[in-house]
């Protein structure tokens, strides 16, 4: 029988990395260090980033070995630490975290419904595999499927190739990477929002999207994810980063599974 898959995002949706608290701050201080003045190395990481992900160099946006290396060789300062390894030491609790308590428990439970299960993440295997390792995620996924284990990454649907089978569904707390990705793939696209109030959490999350309410909230972040300044009451959301499911946590998920099954 023919393997189907339900893929996961994991930073922001899943899990919280160390790098925005830990990682990054470090490597800033390092530069500065070795300059002797501050320098917001963050900031030009950030912008170098961007500018690949706008270009489509997908793989190299996420290497931030190499962009450090290559801004530290602007500088004219020998690169002072390593990424990875600094994954390695920030990599404990409550440094990382998962988002939800029980997400290893829910996810056993979707595999229990016969879906394999893989973590598409746009991070490389090498920041990745560590996290997942200590918050217990680690077994719960068939496969970790990352840029430059796949040639590309997300939101280009050609990242989902390397698995069998039929992929169902893909879930995500971003717009421009994984609902994006969902749709251009023609798979269900699941967005993952924990700040929906009760009112909200009420509503089916298949209809959620017609409530204006979720519907300014894609907006905001839809504004934030591409740094766009204006009013977002004058914006329409782009059909493509149209969620087809908005939830409010994992534990949604298998209530939408078991639709789905029964359809």
């Amino acid at each position: 029988m023919k393997q189907r898959w339900i893929t996961f995002d994991l930073d922001g949706t899943l899990m919280q990395n160390p790098f925005s608290k830990w990682v990054f701050p470090e490597i800033a201080a390092a530069v500065s260090d070795l300059l002797g003045k501050t320098h917001d190395t963050v900031t030009a990481l950030t912008a170098e980033h961007e500018q690949r992900m706008r270009l489509g160099r997908y793989v190299e946006a996420y290497d931030w070995d190499e962009m450090l290396a290559r801004l530290c060789q602007e500088l004219g300062i020998v690169k002072p630490v390593d990424v990875e390894e600094l994954v390695h030491k920030h990599n404990v609790t409550p440094k990382v975290y998962l988002l939800e308590e029980n997400i290893p428990q829910v996810l056993q439970t979707i595999k229990a419904y016969g879906y394999s299960l893989a973590a598409v993440t746009n991070g490389f295997y090498k920041y990745q595999a560590p996290v997942m390792q200590t918050l217990g995620l680690a077994d719960c996924f068939d496969q970790v499927i990352t840029p430059e284990k796949a040639g590309t990454g997300k939101p280009d649907p050609a990242i989902l190739h390397l698995l069998p089978g039929e992929v169902v569904a893909h879930v995500g707390d971003r717009l421009d990477h994984d609902v994006q990705l969902a749709n251009r793939a023609g798979i269900h696209s699941v967005l993952i929002e924990a700040s929906l109030s009760e009112r909200v959490r009420a509503l089916h999350p298949c209809v959620r999207l017609g409530d204006r309410e979720v519907l300014q909230l894609c907006l905001r972040k839809w504004r934030k994810e591409h740094r766009i300044g204006q009013d977002i009451a004058e914006m329409d959301l782009p059909k493509e980063v149209k969620p087809a499911f908005v939830i409010s946590s994992i534990q949604e998920l298998v209530m939408l599974i078991e639709e789905w099954k029964g359809g």
